[in-house]
């Protein structure tokens, strides 16, 4: 239960925080521990090293105070009394003999008559040492027994240490030992911090900024494989990550162009299967009446003489229902599909075929046409009459276009296509109307020039052989029609 509870915590905080909270304090806390009993160890040597030192200096004075009490000199055992301060740290130094009494003393202040406890002292002959007050203040002593020349115990020595001396120099071993640990801990915590920032945080700073380059729009952005193994891992996901998601994105988006280009593709041909229905009723209907009124017409002409302005009137008939025969024709190619009767062909059989259909409508309009493929080996499949029409209304919107103008007609073999291309150094084709170009009844001829169903019979043509249509700007400026079909038949192998 209370790991649930620490984990929503843990999200909160940085990583430098978790890594104090986590693994400084407790690392602090045990060495703070360590230290304390370590210091504590520290503190019982240093009081036994004080107490070793009034032992060494009993040791040393207690041969010649010995000797000057066995000789009775009072003014030898003073001497060696005086001796004990040497020391600093020595605060008083007495003499007693057998029986517990005082015979000489040095220091800064008299003991406390307890001549019982000294002869007892004495009596016993062992050395101790204790803490107890003499007078008013707190002292450390230690008893030692004095011999003669016979070993017999023949007095007791006393030297005294301020219990404050045991103090202060403990509270500064105290004061030195928690300096250390704290310089210690804090060096180790600048350590810690340091080796986490140059080992961890730079990097995963690094790996945060990329993220939120990445959150804030940046998708091609890839973040640098660096730092160490586990981290250099992380980056290589998360970047292999992106890069599924772009790739993931990328294909999405020309998913949903190619949906769009076929919707539109759909509406496009559920248009023109409407305008296809409406030009078949209209030229199935309008075939009839113009049949009628071109036979009147040309009944009324046996009856009169040419120049009259009645045969005049009759011959205009006849040319505006030709006309109209003409534009029932292009309604009727446009709006009924035809099977197509493909057959191996020859690209310039197709292309002088065309030229020649409109020789005579180039030569009234002062229009040159150039034939320039010249390899005659190539060969693909396609309708000969339909492909030849296509050519045909290229060939003849481009003599329309302008008078005295240069058509050209080439093509070429590009990977498994046939290239046929038609320009011309006309005007060319304004780059605004050129997306509306293949469209039904789309021209921008004069009204009574042209029905906008030339190129669209075109487009259709290409679209059954399984080909495409693309139209442009020529190098002389005029414009550009290039058609690219296969050269095998689209079922070709199933």
């Amino acid at each position: 239960m209370r790991l649930k509870m620490s984990l929503p915590g843990l999200s909160r905080l940085s990583l430098r925080v978790v890594l104090v909270v986590y693994v400084i304090v407790p690392l602090v806390t045990s060495i703070a521990v360590t230290g304390y009993l370590a210091l504590a160890m520290w503190e019982n040597q240093v009081e036994e090293r004080m107490k070793n030192d009034l032992e060494m200096v009993a040791k040393a004075i207690q041969l010649p105070l010995s000797h000057a009490m066995e000789r009775d000199r009072k003014g030898g055992v003073e001497q060696a009394l005086e001796s004990a301060f040497s020391l600093d740290s020595i605060y008083s130094a007495y003499a007693y003999d057998k029986k517990g009494k005082q015979i000489a003393s040095a220091g800064k202040q008299d003991p406390d008559k307890e001549q019982a406890k000294m002869t007892q002292l004495a009596s016993e002959g062992k050395r101790k040492g204790e803490y107890g007050r003499l007078g008013d203040r707190k002292v450390y002593s230690y008893f030692t027994p004095l011999k003669d020349s016979k070993n017999h115990t023949s007095g007791l020595l006393r030297l005294t240490r301020r219990e404050e001396d045991f103090q202060d120099y403990i509270r500064k071993v105290r004061w030195y030992g928690a300096g250390g640990l704290a310089t210690g801990s804090l060096i180790m915590i600048v350590l810690v911090l340091f080796g986490h920032q140059q080992a961890l945080g730079r990097h995963f700073q690094r790996l945060i900024s990329g993220m939120k380059r990445v959150a804030d729009g940046e998708s091609n952005y890839r973040i640098p494989k660096k730092g160490p193994q586990e981290i250099a891992s992380i980056t290589e996901s998360f970047n292999s990550m992106l890069d599924t998601i772009q790739s993931a994105e990328n294909e999405i988006m020309q998913k949903r162009e190619e949906q769009l280009e076929l919707e539109k593709q759909l509406k496009q041909k559920e248009k023109l299967a409407a305008v296809g229905q409406l030009a078949a009723g209209v030229a199935h209907e309008l075939g009839t009446p113009l049949s009628t009124i071109s036979g009147t017409a040309e009944r009324g002409l046996r009856h009169e003489e040419e120049e009259t302005k009645r045969a005049k009137s009759f011959t205009r008939i006849r040319r505006e229902v030709d006309r109209m025969q003409v534009i029932i024709r292009q309604l009727l190619d446009f709006s009924h599909s035809q099977d197509l009767q493909c057959r191996t062909l020859k690209p310039h059989q197709v292309a002088h075929s065309a030229a020649s259909a409109v020789a005579e409508e180039a030569q009234n309009n002062n229009a040159h046409i150039a034939v320039e493929g010249e390899d005659k080996s190539i060969s693909f499949y396609g309708d000969p009459i339909r492909l030849e029409q296509a050519l045909v209304n290229l060939l003849r919107n481009a003599i329309q276009a302008e008078s005295e103008v240069t058509v050209r007609i080439n093509w070429r073999v590009e990977g498994d296509n046939i290239v046929f291309t038609v320009e011309d150094n006309g005007p060319g084709i304004p780059e605004e109307i050129r997306p509306r170009l293949f469209e039904p009844f789309f021209t921008t001829k004069n009204v009574g020039s042209g029905t906008g169903l030339g190129l669209a019979v075109v487009h259709g043509i290409i679209e059954e052989h399984g080909g495409s249509v693309e139209a442009g700007q020529s190098e002389e400026g005029g414009a550009r029609v290039v058609l690219s079909l296969p050269l095998a038949p689209p079922n070709n192998g199933e």
